[in-house]
C-alpha cells in the first residue's frame, strides 16, 4: 500500500515525490531492505505493528490468518524529471516486483477520487446485478493506459458495520435496540476479538486484485468517514459513544485508520499530518500547483459539532498554506454544497425512540445541528477564494450518488464535486425522487452567494443514481478537466474548473 507524503516545493513541484510502502508480511522475521529504482541506497524497514494469534473473527470467509502478522513501513523520495516516470521497487531475495507512478515536475496532475468502497451487506451488490470490483477494474485500466499521480480515498474504505453480527464479545448488544445498549455490557475478550474484525475486514477489502493493484501502483492520501469505524459514529447520543463497548470499538477502528490508510505507528506522525496532536487526522499535500486540504471530520465528531473549536480556529491558516497554488481540492468527506433535508430530520426528532435515518441526517453538513458550523466554514473558504485568487473545489463522497453542487457570487465560483461510490451500490425508490426534487432548488445564502446543484444528465438530473469514481486532469492551460466515470456509460460526464 503506497501513501503519498507530497512533493517539497512551495506549489509541490519540487524534485523529489515522497511516498510511504507499507506491507504486511507473516512471520517473526524482520524483513529485509526495500529496493527502489532511482533511490541509491537501500531503504530499511520500519515496525508499525503487530498482530499475533488473532482470534477467528472476521467478514464471512475471511477470518484473520494464524501465526504472526507485522506492518512495516519504508519511507523513501523518488528523484522526479521533467516529464512522468515510473519506478520499480521490491525487494532483493524476491523476484516480485512492483511498478510506482512518479509525476513530472513539468506535468499537470492526473488525480483520482473514489469513496464508499464496500458495503454493509456485499451480498446486496451481487443481488443488485452488479459486480463488486467493476469500477475498480476500469479505473486501473484507464491508470494502466494513462497513469494516475495520485489516489485520494475520500471515506468509507471499508465497511465495519458487521461487527455486531460477526464480534461474539458484541452479540448481547447487537441484538438490543440501540440506547437499551447502555445497561449491557460486553462480553470477554472484546478487545482482541475487535482488533481481529478490523484487519480482516482490510484485508478483504484491499486483497482483492483491483484495488490492490491500484494501491501498490499509485500513491495515495486516505479519509476515514463512518462506516471506517461503524455507521453514524460521531452522530450518536455521547452517552452511547462514551460506553466501554462503544469506546473500545472506537479505539480498535482508529488504531486500524492509522496503521492502513496513513501508514503510521503509535509515536511517528505522518508528514502530511496537520494537527499538533491527537485526535485529528487532518492532512495536507501538493502536487504541482494542486493543494489538496483533508480535514478530519470524524476524531472530534459529536451530535452538535463537526469539528473542534481548535480545528475550525487553525482552518484559515491551514489554507492559506496553499495560497500560491493555482487549486485546491478540499476533501470533506460529507458534501458541504448538498440540499438541506432539515425538514426530514426534524419530522424524526418528534417520534419516540432513535429512528434509522436520524444519525445519517445528522451526519450532514446541512443538518439544522451544524448549521452555524457550516456557514462558519463557507464564509472561511469563500474568503480564501477571494483572497487569494485560488479555485477551490471541494470533493466528497458518502451519499452513493454523483452530483455537482455550485457556491456562486459574481466574481467567485467554489464546486463541489460528489463521488460515491466505487462499490457500494446506489440508492433506489422514492427516496432519491424526493432528493431530486429538493436539488432543483437555489437557495440564498450570505454575502449575494447562491448554492445551487447542477445538470448531471442530458435531461436535467441533477443527482445521478449510479456507481462512480471521480478523475481530475490537470490542462496546459491551468484548467482542471473533472469527470465521473459511470457504471452503465462509455462517456463520462465533463465539467471544466477553470
Amino acid at each position: 500500500m503506497l501513501r503519498a507524503r507530497g512533493a517539497q516545493g512551495a506549489t509541490g513541484s519540487g524534485q523529489r515525490w515522497r511516498v510511504s510502502a507499507v506491507f504486511l508480511l507473516a512471520g517473526d522475521a524482520e524483513p529485509p531492505d526495500l529496493r527502489v529504482e532511482g533511490v541509491g541506497l537501500a531503504v530499511p524497514p520500519r515496525f508499525l505493528h503487530e498482530w499475533k494469534d488473532m482470534p477467528p473473527v472476521g467478514p464471512v470467509g475471511v477470518p484473520c490468518p494464524p501465526g504472526t502478522l507485522r506492518l512495516w513501513r519504508y519511507d523513501f523520495a523518488v528523484p522526479r524529471g521533467l516529464q512522468d516516470g515510473r519506478a520499480t521497487y521490491g525487494f532483493a531475495d524476491d523476484e516480485r516486483r512492483w511498478m510506482l507512478s512518479v509525476p513530472g515536475t513539468a506535468i499537470a496532475p492526473r488525480i483520482g477520487f473514489v469513496s464508499c468502497g464496500g458495503c454493509e451487506d456485499e451480498d446486496s451488490i451481487e443481488a443488485a446485478g452488479l459486480r463488486r470490483n467493476a469500477l475498480w477494474a476500469r479505473l486501473l485500466g484507464r491508470h494502466r493506459s494513462n497513469p494516475i499521480h495520485l489516489l485520494l480515498m475520500g471515506g468509507d474504505q471499508v465497511y465495519a458495520d458487521g461487527l455486531w453480527e460477526r464480534v461474539p464479545a458484541l452479540r448481547s448488544l447487537s441484538e438490543a435496540k440501540l440506547m437499551k445498549r447502555l445497561g449491557l455490557s460486553a462480553g470477554p475478550d472484546l478487545t482482541a476479538q475487535l482488533n481481529a474484525w478490523y484487519l480482516a475486514t482490510y484485508l478483504h477489502a484491499w486483497t482483492q486484485a483491483e484495488p490492490a493493484a491500484l494501491q501498490s501502483g499509485v500513491a495515495s492520501l486516505c479519509m476515514w468517514d463512518d462506516h471506517d469505524i461503524i455507521d453514524g459514529w460521531g452522530s450518536h447520543p455521547p452517552e452511547l459513544l462514551d460506553s466501554p463497548a462503544y469506546r473500545a470499538i472506537y479505539e480498535a477502528a482508529r488504531r486500524a485508520f492509522r496503521l492502513f490508510q496513513i501508514g503510521m505507528g503509535d509515536d511517528d506522525p505522518a508528514d502530511t499530518l496537520l494537527a499538533d496532536g491527537p485526535p485529528s487526522f487532518s492532512q495536507a499535500l501538493m502536487l504541482n500547483g494542486v493543494g489538496v486540504l483533508a480535514p478530519d471530520l470524524r476524531s472530534e465528531r459529536t451530535e452538535d459539532r463537526v469539528m473542534s473549536p481548535q480545528t475550525l480556529a487553525a482552518l484559515p491558516e491551514w489554507l492559506d498554506r496553499f495560497a500560491s497554488c493555482r487549486h485546491l481540492l478540499l476533501m470533506s468527506s460529507v458534501p458541504l454544497i448538498f440540499p438541506g433535508f432539515g425538514l426530514a430530520e426534524r419530522f424524526l426528532n418528534l417520534l419516540p425512540g432513535r429512528q434509522a435515518m436520524e444519525d445519517d441526517l445528522r451526519d450532514q453538513w446541512r443538518s439544522p445541528a451544524h448549521r452555524e458550523e457550516w456557514l462558519r466554514v463557507l464564509r472561511m473558504l469563500t474568503d480564501f477564494a477571494r483572497r487569494s485568487g485560488v479555485r477551490v473545489t471541494i470533493l466528497s463522497g458518502e451519499v452513493h450518488l454523483a452530483a455537482h453542487g455550485m457556491l456562486a457570487s459574481p466574481g467567485l465560483r467554489i464546486r463541489q464535486f460528489v463521488s460515491s461510490g466505487i462499490v457500494h451500490p446506489p440508492p433506489e425508490g422514492f427516496g432519491v425522487s424526493v432528493m431530486e426534487r429538493l436539488a432543483g432548488r437555489r437557495e440564498s445564502l450570505f454575502d449575494r452567494l447562491a448554492l445551487s446543484m447542477e445538470p448531471m444528465d442530458a435531461d436535467g438530473s441533477r443527482l445521478l443514481a449510479k456507481r462512480n469514481y471521480l478523475t481530475l486532469t490537470g490542462q496546459d492551460n491551468g484548467d482542471l478537466l473533472a469527470e465521473w466515470h459511470i457504471e452503465g456509460r462509455d462517456d463520462p460526464w465533463t465539467v471544466t474548473v477553470a
